[in-house]
């Protein structure tokens, strides 16, 4: 006996390529997906013009995805899963907590200079597919969390909620970004750098000053 209809949608399973061939070529849909979301926006972006910038018919497209909403949110999820790769990378050669945050924060940066759609593509999933959009952030503030919870435990830096932390320095990241990669196009000096980490070390609490 069939089973009842529940009344909600279900997502048609992802097509997955069979051969490297197709992989390659599911790459260039995604890479020429990333660069018209990121220069025309979502809406104005079409499956033709995907199709059109890989240099593929696009016939190809429904061989790899569903819908332009599918490889708009699969994108998402890949560039997502890229910067925290490349971070943790970074992140990884630095086994003190502070120096690991400066690295990380430099990688940060240096992906969001790389990927100039990355805040057009990430700020628009909000109203494409919002659970996508919130996965994209608490995938970055779970990982983060993790390790400033192992810092702690190491004693390389001071005891505190290490969730809300992961969260105040994300914004730290996204900020700087927003202001240096995607409006001047080039990552912030050493010199801006060094007082970003001086503040990440300090806060804003002059020195010598006793706490209250």
């Amino acid at each position: 006996m069939s089973q009842p209809y529940s009344g909600e949608a279900v997502a048609p399973a992802p097509l997955i390529p069979a051969t490297a061939r197709g992989e390659a070529t599911r790459r260039k849909l995604l890479h020429a997906a990333e660069e018209e979301f990121g220069s025309k926006g979502f809406h104005m972006a079409s499956v033709s013009s995907v199709t059109q910038r890989a240099g593929v018919g696009q016939g190809t497209f429904y061989l790899y995805f569903h819908s332009k909403e599918e490889i708009f949110t699969t994108l998402v999820r890949e560039i997502g899963h890229a910067l925290r790769k490349q971070v943790t990378e970074a992140m990884a050669t630095h086994p003190d907590r502070l120096d690991a945050e400066r690295a990380g924060l430099d990688s940060f940066l240096a992906f969001a200079a790389a990927h100039p759609g990355l805040y057009r593509i990430v700020q628009e999933a909000q109203f494409v597919d919002e659970p996508v959009f919130r996965d994209y952030y608490e995938r970055i503030a779970n990982g983060y969390t993790l390790g400033l919870a192992a810092g702690v435990g190491r004693g390389e830096i001071s005891e505190g909620n290490a969730e809300l932390r992961a969260w105040l320095l994300m914004g730290i990241g996204h900020f700087l970004g927003m202001r240096y990669c995607l409006w001047e196009g080039k990552r912030p000096d050493a010199a801006a750098m060094d007082q970003v980490m001086d503040f990440i070390r300090h806060g804003l609490m002059p020195r010598g000053k006793a706490k209250k």
